[in-house]
């Protein structure tokens, strides 16, 4: 089932920009924006979680009352 949806003229030039080929749609490069990303959030969240582990680590709070805030 395809939808139809309306983007500014600024959007239209920005997916233009970002086409990898010239027959690329517009569908096709947000798939690719989605799974980038979801890709980034995963990565993200795992790095985190590691440094979590670390001996590194300092929490937001001890940030805070590091710098006094």
């Amino acid at each position: 089932m395809s939808t139809t949806i309306q983007i500014s003229d600024n959007v239209k030039l920005v997916l233009d920009r970002m086409k990898m080929i010239e027959r690329e749609t517009y569908n096709e490069i947000i798939e690719r924006m989605i799974e980038d990303d979801t890709k980034l959030s995963e990565k993200t969240r795992k790095e985190l979680e590691e440094r979590r582990k670390s001996k590194d680590f300092i929490s937001h709070e001890e940030v805070k009352k590091r710098l006094g805030l």
